[in-house]
């Protein structure tokens, strides 16, 4: 697969990234930061496999899919904390987390389909 072919994915885990950090950076000025530190940290560690997941599939790496898929499942996890607080940057956050997750599992779906056509020659 090309970048281009990459490029929703791209677009979805940089938002997500970007909203994490807003979302983290905006829990720590709330009254009650302490009630907040998971939501904190499950920022940090989504924005962090975000980028990771951009740089692989900028470069066209093998191991896009793979990463995508994990940060699937790290982006449902960090939605979900944030689902759990009613201020407005969590709320956004878990939105742009969502859409990342729907965009790694399709990119990673559409990556294992085509290396399975190319391992597995069709039947005729």
């Amino acid at each position: 697969m090309t970048q281009q072919q990459y490029q929703s994915c791209i677009e979805a885990c940089n938002d997500c990234a970007a909203a994490c950090d807003h979302c983290a950076a905006s829990c720590l000025q709330e009254q009650d930061v302490a009630s907040l530190a998971h939501c904190i940290a499950s920022d940090i560690d989504c924005a962090q496999v975000c980028r990771v997941c951009v740089g692989l599939m900028q470069r066209g790496s093998k191991l896009s899919s793979s990463l995508c898929e994990a940060c699937a499942d790290i982006c449902d996890a960090c939605a979900d904390e944030c689902e759990q607080h009613a201020h407005e940057h969590c709320k956004e956050c878990a939105i742009a987390c969502r859409r990342c997750a729907s965009e790694c599992r399709s990119m990673a779906g559409m990556a294992q389909s085509q290396v399975r056509a190319a391992v597995i020659p069709p039947r005729h």
